[in-house]
């Protein structure tokens, strides 16, 4: 018995998310997520992790939770929370109910609330050597001040008002409206005393300029850069990067190009020049790439980006500067793994700091130069913290990932992970990891599940929280995690192979592999599944009209009918230039679309869908169950009225899981099926 056997068990495991490294290098603040005190719903705390090796410490507990951890040069912890503010007779203010921006001071001691603006605090960021502080929050067009959008806010409630009137660009993201209020940026200089402070609006109408984007602060906070939304034709946008002098608010463009989006800007330790992700657009013809940039931050004219990764075939997906401003330290998908590279600003020589079978995140290189801290995961292991020895020079060696304390203690697996490769047809070599249970062997076959991730353009390289394939493990299933084309890791050439042509090689590569994995002697290949979600449930809607090899299958969030998904999902543009619109474009709508093959499913599918999914509304499922139904075809739908694209509550995830065991074992393994208690 692992934590993996018991779903309870498995939620409540503790989840590290982010690091946030002091400025004395002597600890890390973590982002942990665990369930709450009723297990309803999961929260996210701070914890200290030592830099050395004393056992990490919780350091908040508030039942409404804490994110967001950035430090003040000080050592002062800011962090964003909706816990109540306590009165100096002990009784709880008035709340709003929107996160609030507190101060956890260096010594330790209770954490306070140094500013509540009406809208809430999205975000915040720091200046590396300047008490100054940059935060995200909304408020209403037209407004100038807390109490002018206080009022606002007011007034809409008094009269019953949750409209929202859109007058261009996107209008939802993911699970949230976009609206009715707009993001602006706030700046302020902690107190001296306990008064607080006076957030000051650096961008008094930005429209949705600052939808989901990233912003940071020079070291000195004299000035911000931010992503900054611009709209393009036919209802497009494209993310520009935005210089804002802190004292005046005067705003200038610093990166801008048609057809592409700058994003995750990172000022150097110098504060001389910028790095960000340039990301192209894609186009019909061909999947946009992605690399690194480098600007300076000084002129007053538009900079001219330098790509510091050229002839790089990988896609940065994080990035940090080396204290010394010559380096810049990033991560990006390859082969299977997530790896640290490093790439020196001076040469444009590309180092691979790390070469074991795992994927990092959340890079924090210490101050004195001398280590990298960072997240570490593999398919077998969940984010845990580690250090890494920083080489001096040019191609002398990194050290070895070493892990500190977490929260939590390291997880048993209940079986083992082999790397697995198949030829295509066309000649690429298509790999994957492939999860067997504690057993499986010649004489104890297991059964296969495949499992196509989302994305598409991402890689099965790391922990999953949400798709599990442990949990299959711990009740016999052997799980296939492939990389077929589309997937990152592999150079833009594999992305191209699929790209406007979902059915195509994506779909003849996953049979390739299954092939491949169901011909090992471990393996029982007549007792197989299949399943996915986003666009693995696009996967799946195709794989059950195209092939009947499989006893079930499995479809979370999938597109079902091209033409109607992509009029209906929350950025319509980004999808049009993939695939055209369908109206004077239809050809990619006629060869791709799953609904077109309805008639063709003979496998029995379990269809899942959240309600608040506006990326894979859930029109797809609600068509997909009635056409299925109507063609008499063998079809279950478990919906979720309250959840999103990704299942967020831990009862429903347990009811998740228990009701796709169920589905498996009634048409995998022929038992009986077996409804979940609370459904």
């Amino acid at each position: 018995m692992t934590r993996f056997s018991d779903l309870s068990e498995f939620t409540a495991i503790p989840a590290v998310s982010s690091l946030c490294l002091a400025p004395d290098g002597t600890w890390l603040a973590a982002v942990v997520q665990s369930v709450s005190a009723d297990s309803t719903k999961f929260r996210t705390s701070i914890w200290r992790i030592d830099a050395g090796h004393a056992p990490a410490a919780r350091l908040t507990r508030s039942a409404e939770g804490e994110a967001g951890p950035a430090f003040l040069p000080d050592g002062s912890l800011l962090f964003v929370s909706k816990r109540p503010e306590a009165a100096a007779s002990g009784a709880k203010e008035a709340e709003n109910g929107k996160p609030a921006l507190w101060l956890l001071p260096a010594g330790g001691g209770e954490a306070r609330r140094i500013a509540a603006p009406p809208g809430g605090v999205s975000s915040i960021v720091t200046a590396r050597s300047a008490p100054r502080y940059l935060a995200a929050g909304p408020a209403f067009e037209g407004t100038s001040g807390p109490d002018e959008d206080a009022a606002r806010r007011q007034a809409r409630a008094d009269a019953g008002v949750s409209a929202i009137l859109h007058e261009a660009g996107p209008v939802r993201y993911w699970d949230h409206d976009l609206g009715p209020d707009c993001l602006r940026l706030l700046t302020a200089e902690p107190a001296d005393d306990a008064s607080a402070p006076v957030l000051r609006d650096l961008t008094p109408e930005p429209g949705r300029a600052l939808d989901e984007q990233a912003f940071c602060l020079s070291p000195d906070g004299s000035v911000a850069v931010t992503g900054w939304q611009v709209p393009e034709k036919a209802g497009g946008t494209r993310a520009e990067l935005a210089v804002i002098d802190v004292a005046t608010g005067q705003r200038r463009t610093l990166l801008g190009a048609s057809g592409a989006d700058f994003a995750d800007p990172a000022i150097s330790p110098d504060g001389r020049q910028v790095v960000a992700i340039r990301s192209e657009h894609d186009s019909y013809q061909r999947p946009g790439d992605v690399t690194l940039v480098t600007a300076a931050l000084t002129g007053s004219d538009e900079a001219q980006p330098r790509d510091l990764l050229a002839g790089f075939d990988r896609r940065p997906l994080s990035v940090a500067w080396a204290p010394d401003s010559r380096m810049v330290y990033f991560t990006a998908d390859d082969n299977g793994r997530c790896p640290v590279f490093a790439v020196r600003i001076g040469t444009g020589e590309v180092e691979r700091v790390t070469t074991d079978d795992a994927a990092y995140q959340s890079l924090c290189p210490a101050a004195d130069g001398r280590a990298l801290y960072a997240l570490r995961a593999s398919v077998s292991e969940p984010p845990a913290a580690v250090r890494i020895e920083v080489s001096q020079q040019p191609g002398t060696a990194w050290g070895e990932p070493v892990g500190l304390p977490g929260p939590g203690g390291q997880l048993q697996v209940p079986g083992r992970v082999e790397e697995v490769t198949a030829p295509a047809a066309d000649g690429a070599t298509i790999r994957g990891w492939l999860v067997l249970p504690d057993g499986a062997s010649a004489q104890s076959r297991a059964p296969l599940v495949l499992w196509v991730h989302g994305g598409p353009v991402m890689s099965w390289n790391s922990w999953s929280w949400r798709w599990n394939p442990w949990l299959m493990a711990a009740r016999g299933y052997a799980v296939l995690l492939p990389d077929p084309a589309l997937s990152t890791g592999y150079g833009q050439d594999f992305i191209s192979r699929g790209h406007g042509t979902w059915g195509d090689k994506p779909f003849t590569d996953v049979m390739a592999i299954t092939d491949a994995v169901t011909a090992r002697e471990d393996i029982d290949q007549d007792r197989t599944a299949m399943m996915g979600g986003s666009f693995g449930g696009y996967m799946a809607n195709w794989i059950a009209g195209h092939t009947t090899r499989f006893s079930a299958i499995v479809s979370h969030a999938g597109v079902w009918a091209l033409d109607q998904m992509l009029g209906t999902t929350d950025n319509p543009p980004f999808w049009y230039r993939m695939f055209g619109r369908p109206d004077t474009e239809p050809e990619r709508y006629l060869a791709w679309s799953p609904h077109l093959h309805a008639e063709q499913i003979g496998t029995p599918v379990l269809i899942i869908h959240g309600d608040r999914d506006y990326r894979v509304p859930v029109s797809e499922a609600l068509r997909m169950h009635a056409d299925l139904s109507a063609l008499g075809k063998r079809a279950r739908f478990l919906y979720f009225p309250d959840e999103n694209h990704w299942i967020l509550k831990p009862g429903d995830v347990r009811v998740w899981y228990e009701t796709v065991f169920a589905f498996l074992a009634e048409n995998v393994l022929g038992e009986t099926w077996h409804r979940p208690d609370l459904l």
